[in-house]
């Protein structure tokens, strides 16, 4: 049994390792691939300091700033949807899905469009929306506990309510209509070093504390009795694993707007190759997060170029089907 479970222990870390090499890939695609490609040499040759000024301005001033942020962005939407998951018992459960983005989309739609000059405050603010959009959900969900079809119908619901505040907003505030509309795709078009300045110190806080609540979360799906037992105060933790997952979503939305699909499809792909043990679980979504988004961001600036596709629209386009499939597959 020992020599089976270090067996078990060896391939997820390899995996691991996989998992961060593609991340490392996806980002060099990223700073490297677009109107105008950017040689390695370049790129190392901007870091020194001695490449020429062309490639030096896209890549410092452009690319980098723009490719953090979807790496971030990544990391956060499939650490969130991974928690969503577990705490929910909900393989459908996605922050985007179930409208806690839409709640921090709400929020930071009413920061850009009422009180622009006081963007600073966006991602508290949007989380703030995130936790009670999470808050309805749970108590709309609730009857005599809480089953998986509840959550996303209420999520659903929630969502939708939601999303005619925004649109509300949008009709009354025609002049700034652009960049709600923006907000509403999801894209990275324009994203620079003040957006990775917003959303950092969040990923860095929040990614730290859902890694290392892995143990927790590993307790909870044993079920309620047990992890009692076990001397875990179950809704506590529910509630303190909720406000890190819309935390993590908040981040993401109050720098990229509602980008979704990314915390549906990527737990489960992650959980296809290591398994349900969350302490390889959440690497493993971080880092394929970071690969997806910066890979998609890749493509959808590139394939119609000179016209920059939102990468919101093709996760859409690839998550939409793979959320009717688990739909079909789950009910």
């Amino acid at each position: 049994m020992t020599e089976n479970n270090n067996k078990t222990v060896k391939w997820r870390i390899s995996l691991l390792v996989v998992f961060a090499t593609l991340a490392i890939a996806g980002f060099l695609l990223s700073i490297t691939k677009g109107s105008v490609e950017i040689p390695l040499s370049e790129i190392f040759g901007a870091i020194e300091g001695n490449s020429s000024p062309i490639y030096g301005n896209i890549f410092m001033n452009i690319r980098l700033p723009r490719t953090i942020v979807g790496a971030l962005v990544g990391m956060n939407l499939a650490l969130s949807g991974a928690i969503l998951q577990a705490i929910m018992k909900n393989p459908l459960a996605d922050p985007h899905i179930i409208g806690i983005s839409s709640g921090a989309g709400l929020a930071g739609i009413l920061v850009i469009v009422l009180f622009p000059a006081y963007e600073v405050f966006i991602t508290p603010v949007a989380f703030l929306g995130a936790m009670l959009a999470a808050v309805c959900i749970y108590i709309l969900a609730w009857k005599n506990g809480i089953r998986p079809v509840r959550i996303i119908l209420a999520g659903v619901a929630v969502s939708a309510f939601l999303g005619a505040g925004i649109s509300g907003m949008m009709i009354f505030n025609s002049d700034r209509v652009h960049n709600a509309l923006m907000w509403m795709v999801g894209g990275l078009s324009a994203r620079s070093w003040p957006h990775v300045a917003m959303i950092w110190p969040y990923s860095l806080g929040a990614g730290i504390v859902a890694l290392l609540s892995a143990r927790y979360i590993n307790i909870l799906q044993l079920g309620d009795d047990v992890a009692k037992g076990l001397g875990v105060r179950v809704e506590l933790t529910r509630i303190a694993l909720t406000a890190i997952a819309a935390l993590l979503a908040a981040s993401a939305v109050s720098v990229v707007g509602l980008l979704g699909f990314v915390g549906l499809i990527v737990p489960h792909g992650a959980r296809l190759m290591v398994g349900s043990d969350y302490r390889f679980l959440l690497p493993a979504s971080a880092l394929l997060g970071i690969a997806l988004v910066t890979v998609c961001d890749t493509i959808a600036r590139s394939a119609f170029a000179p016209v920059e596709l939102p990468v919101g629209i093709l996760m859409a386009a690839i998550g939409a089907p793979f959320f009717l499939f688990l739909l079909r597959r789950e009910l």
